[in-house]
């Protein structure tokens, strides 16, 4: 499995998370230059399906409004 196929698995909040934490890594200043490097690669990959799923869900969502779908619950 791909690390692309594990990311596919992540709600949109655990890719935040691990967005979060990867780019906290990179700020310490505790990692040498290669292994920057591959953080910074796999922060883009996160940030990419991260990116996705936002724009799936609200793609949903305007679906739902164009097809006169429920209206949000009110508080």
């Amino acid at each position: 499995m791909s690390k692309a196929d594990d990311l596919g698995t992540l709600t949109f909040e655990q890719l935040l998370e691990r967005l979060e934490e990867l780019t906290g890594r990179m700020a310490s200043g505790d990692v040498g230059i290669e292994e920057a490097a591959d953080l910074y690669e796999e922060a883009g990959t996160v940030y990419a399906a991260a990116r996705d799923r936002l724009a799936a869900v609200q793609e949903r969502i305007e679906r739902l409004r164009a097809a006169g779908g429920p209206a949000p619950a009110a508080g």
